[in-house]
């Protein structure tokens, strides 16, 4: 591993200004396909390439199962204009419920992972989720919304995750862009979840520009670059890399001295495949090596409990 400099920064092209927009939603229709594919680019050759290839499945389960799906039950209009007011997520991830469209999403996306190939244990573990009743379900949601690490039913909750993953994200998406507002240092500004990691990106008119990456909704949200993610510390943030596999040159660990913790921040804008979960996964390397430096992992991705 190795220190580096701030993630190299380039001036937008001559005669375009940089002007970012707060937040970018997410388009599930398409989404977890891209997810799907990169998981499975990355698993070619990789040390996790069984690991990376039930995800690419997973990924493939979230997109199909969106087909057909009842609408989610959105926070009324009164609801979603007082969180603004106190700056406050809209979507109230504390507050769960789960609606019809939920339960749907469980049902076919248990349905079609079990078309995955994947380990007798990870198997088991789908089975179980599989024939919990509703309350059982909603229970490991709650779990996985608090961030929950025991190992009892950590298998379990992947797949919970990955089905919350879509239904909140098919509420993002039905949010206006232009009625959110900051909710305070490392939250998602429609669920409050924490980033997955942050990603550097070549958009039209936000050229060099960082966007942290909801691990839950997948909603982007910018973020001045040399900040900590997580704390909104300017002071003592450092970048590690690994200088060779997985990620070098594109994928970096930004530590920050003030809270003890880190996220990775993705240099899109050099290559535009980059996904903030999947290489977050397959950079998994990198994760080891700063924790045996010392630090915390702040971000949070649900495929990466228990490491």
């Amino acid at each position: 591993m190795s220190d580096a400099g701030a993630p190299a920064h380039s001036s937008p092209p001559i005669g375009v200004i940089a002007n970012p927009p707060f937040v970018r939603l997410p388009d599930p229709t398409v989404h977890f396909r891209q997810r799907a594919q990169r998981f499975a680019l990355l698993s070619q050759g990789h040390d996790l390439e069984p690991y990376l290839r039930f995800m690419a499945g997973l990924a493939e389960a979230q997109h199909q199962c969106q087909s057909d799906l009842p609408e989610p039950e959105m926070p009324t209009a009164e609801v979603r204009e007082r969180a603004r007011g106190f700056a406050m997520p809209p979507l109230d991830r504390g507050n769960f419920t789960a609606d019809q469209a939920l339960e749907v999403t469980f049902d076919r996306l248990f349905a079609l992972a079990a078309g995955i190939e994947m380990p007798a244990q990870a198997r088991l573990a789908l089975e179980q989720v599989s024939r919990l009743d509703a309350a059982g379900r909603v229970a490991l949601a709650d779990d996985v919304l608090a961030g929950a690490t025991a190992a009892d039913g950590l298998a379990e909750r992947v797949y919970v995750a990955a089905a919350l993953q879509v239904h909140v994200a098919r509420l993002a998406t039905r949010l206006d862009a232009k009625r959110l507002v900051p909710v305070g240092e490392g939250a998602c500004p429609c669920c409050g979840s924490a980033p997955v990691s942050s990603l550097v990106v070549d958009w039209t008119g936000a050229h060099n520009t960082r966007f942290c990456a909801c691990w839950l909704c997948a909603t982007l949200w910018h973020v001045v670059r040399v900040k900590c993610t997580l704390c909104g510390s300017t002071k003592g943030i450092t970048y590690h890399e690994i200088e060779a596999g997985p990620g070098a040159g594109l994928v970096r660990a930004e530590t920050c001295e003030s809270c003890g913790s880190y996220a990775k921040i993705l240099l899109q804008h050099a290559d535009p495949a980059l996904d903030p979960v999947a290489d977050d996964v397959a950079t998994l390397g990198l994760d080891l090596l700063v924790r045996d430096a010392g630090y915390r992992r702040g971000a949070v991705n649900p495929y990466l409990v228990g490491y």
